[in-house]
């Protein structure tokens, strides 16, 4: 019998106090903090949740949201990615440094997952240290079938994943319903195949089972190779419209997902990575608000909320 990483962190921890050594291993227990009092989350503003405000009204309000780093977004979702190609690399950079805010990452839907190369370039011109995007079709697969369309993703990654390393970004593999990588299932099958420290998963709550003990394991398991996570349940869904109160249903105050098992794995784990709040407007490209102010202040209610139950 074989067992991967994965396998042997589960038999080890199940198998009780006797093997705490060997189930120090895992990934998720070398990450215990030695104080968990300390724990907090590190934040990240997501573009779009501004629509297609302008990058000069944006920035101002990622230090009010208590976060540290930006995310770009592009065209259908938001605009500033195109609005960085129209003000230049060091206009943008001044713009940061005058507010002092960081990138972090871009979100690449735009250009797909075998095509952000360049990208990977210019966010580490930047400053930022990661892409992220969604991997595409086939969807819906189960058992044997994804077994080996998972087999030939991984195998049609290894250039980028040798570009990442080489460039000195992550690429974080976003589980998105339309795609190959969504279902738990081939979460762990893509990163029992990949091992490079310059792929990860970008976590989106929305698109898996809303059961927050699922949620929770599939972090710890995962571990250090959670890289991105984004603060956003599925709620009454982003696909149609919905009167506003039903539509910020997809935010952690608002709807009725249990956000406690959640963070505790995060906790557990220790995560390090970014936080993202976030939901999608419907219609794609207006702001989850109509007011500027009114965006940065739902932020911050969902903040609030998680640093709550944290606490």
């Amino acid at each position: 019998m074989q067992f991967n990483r994965r396998d042997f962190c589960r038999t080890a921890i199940a198998a009780g106090s006797s093997l705490i050594p060997a189930a120090s291993l895992c990934a998720a227990d070398a990450q215990q903090p030695a104080d968990n009092k300390k724990f907090k989350l590190n934040y990240i503003v997501a573009s779009c949740m501004y629509g297609k405000l302008p990058l000069a009204q944006i920035v101002p309000e990622v230090p009010k949201s208590h976060a540290t780093h930006l995310e770009i977004w592009a065209t259908p979702h938001g605009n500033q990615r195109e609005q960085l190609d129209e003000m230049g690399e060091e206009k943008f950079i001044d713009l940061l440094n005058e507010h002092q805010v960081k990138l972090g990452s871009f979100t690449c839907f735009k250009y797909g997952i075998f095509k952000m190369q360049p990208e990977m370039k210019l966010v580490k011109r930047l400053g930022g240290d990661m892409v992220i995007c969604n991997t595409g079709g086939p969807k819906n697969l189960e058992g044997s079938e994804l077994k080996t369309e998972v087999n030939k993703f991984a195998e049609k990654m290894k250039p980028h994943i040798a570009a990442a390393e080489e460039i000195g970004v992550t690429i974080g593999v976003e589980n998105h319903s339309g795609g190959l990588i969504a279902s738990p299932d081939s979460i762990r099958m893509l990163f029992d195949l990949v091992d490079s420290p310059s792929i990860g998963l970008a976590m989106a709550p929305y698109h898996l089972p809303q059961e927050p003990e699922l949620i929770g394991g599939l972090i710890e398991e995962l571990g250090p190779r959670l890289v991105h996570f984004q603060a956003w349940e599925h709620g009454m869904g982003c696909t149609k419209k919905l009167p506003k109160e039903q539509e910020l249903m997809q935010l952690p105050h608002r709807g009725p997902l249990d956000w406690k098992p959640i963070l505790a794995s995060l906790k557990r784990i220790n995560y390090q990575g970014r936080t993202e709040i976030f939901m999608h407007p419907v219609p794609r490209g207006i702001p989850i608000l109509p007011k500027l102010e009114d965006v940065t202040k739902e932020i911050n209610a969902s903040r609030e909320s998680l640093e709550s139950l944290i606490a």
